[in-house]
């Protein structure tokens, strides 16, 4: 069997991958309700003032703090209430010297007022008040724009929607926000040996359950795109060739897995003019890309391996995506050997400020993806990293 004639370095063949990906144009608006983790396709600014009025932060008496500053819990205030109101109401009563008004939480600020009392900072009996401390001008109110202001760039294009970025849409009016267009990422499975039902007669024989595509359409969603399944081919060179050529018609990206390397009957590449074969990475060397096509290796971790180093990115490239990996420090617990000329994805468990690098080897063992939750990145010219070294994880 040939060998790679040369290992593109992780970091150029990550390069040739992003300066061939063009941005995806199309775009849509959707629901919020539809739009957690959409790619934003414009900046979103604020059309009004969040809140849009001075309000009170607690449940309380709006009144005026100079009022309140002789007051002592020895020798209370006396204050007159001259209105009760509740959030979503608005009093009427103009608040002046000697008056306060009952209100709830989220209530507006009645005109006059500007501070707000805890009711617990108060005895009330009939329509007066006894101020038992004093509260300073500003004092629990959230003032209009405290938020955001209107006018204020509030999102940024690119940004993948979050739970709480749905909410502040909200808050501001929106019902609906432009996102862009989701790509649709074709997934190819290769391989003779792979069965997609059990069959406990046929996997004695030498058949392996097939498990890259539910994982890889997985990926795919996770990573905001939209996968289109082409089934699981057996390694027949006219249907592998066919699956390539129709699926590079209708998707924006595609994945095989299977087929990457030299053999006899590795075939995916053969349909691709691929601008690297055959990277440092390792797990997942036989990897190549080329016409939006990645042909991938056929084993489990090192397709997982292969999609962090590239296909996320590629697919964060079409949409133009900003925040769509998570990276934070940790303290190696063991050390992580590693040889010069290779870069190494190593699966650990991140917790509580420590990364634990997960034992369980080889490009098959799908266990030592369950058991990771992220990932560090040797790169070729170190030799690894010592027990107590603080390195990046990457989450998954």
């Amino acid at each position: 069997m040939k060998e790679f004639k040369r290992l593109t370095p992780y970091r150029e063949a990550l390069r040739l991958v992003l300066d061939d990906i063009e941005e995806i144009g199309e775009v849509e608006e959707v629901a919020l309700d539809g739009a957690l983790g959409r790619v934003l396709a414009e900046d979103v600014v604020s059309p009004i003032d969040v809140p849009p009025f001075d309000r009170a932060a607690v449940d309380g008496y709006a009144l005026r703090a100079e009022d309140t500053f002789q007051a002592r819990e020895y020798r209370p205030v006396e204050l007159k209430v001259v209105d009760e109101v509740v959030a979503g109401g608005e009093s009427d009563a103009v608040v002046e010297a000697g008056t306060a008004v009952k209100l709830t939480t989220g209530t507006k600020i009645p005109k006059g007022a500007n501070a707000v009392l805890m009711q617990e900072m108060a005895e009330r009996e009939g329509d007066v008040i006894r101020v038992l401390r004093p509260v300073a001008p500003g004092q629990n109110v959230a003032f209009a724009g405290e938020d955001v202001k209107k006018g204020e760039l509030v999102l940024r294009k690119g940004q993948v929607l979050r739970p709480q970025d749905l909410a502040m849409l909200k808050a501001m009016g929106f019902k609906s926000v432009r996102v862009k267009r989701k790509p649709r990422v074709a997934v190819i499975i290769t391989g003779s040996e792979l069965i997609e039902e059990f069959d406990e007669e046929r996997l004695r024989s030498g058949k392996i359950l097939e498990s890259n595509s539910v994982m890889l359409k997985g990926l795919v969603s996770e990573y905001f795109g939209e996968p289109v399944f082409y089934g699981v081919l057996p390694d027949e060179e006219r249907l592998v060739g066919e699956a390539i050529m129709k699926a590079r018609e209708e998707s924006d990206l595609v994945l095989v897995t299977g087929g990457s390397s030299f053999g006899d009957i590795d075939f995916a590449h053969r349909f691709v003019r691929l601008l690297f074969h055959g990277t440092t990475i390792k797990p997942g060397r036989p990897i190549g890309y080329g016409e939006r096509t990645f042909v991938m290796s056929g084993y489990p971790v090192a397709v997982f391996a292969q999609f962090h180093l590239y296909v996320k990115h590629a697919l964060a490239k079409l949409l133009g995506a900003r925040n769509y990996e998570v990276r934070v420090r940790g303290r190696l617990t063991e050390r992580v050997p590693s040889q010069l000329g290779r870069a190494e994805f190593i699966k650990v468990w991140y917790e509580n400020g420590e990364a634990r690098p997960i034992r369980k080897k080889g490009s098959g063992i799908i266990s030592s993806l369950v058991e990771s939750n992220g990932f560090i990145l040797i790169p070729e010219d170190s030799e690894g990293y010592l027990e107590g070294e603080e390195v990046e994880v990457v989450l998954y």
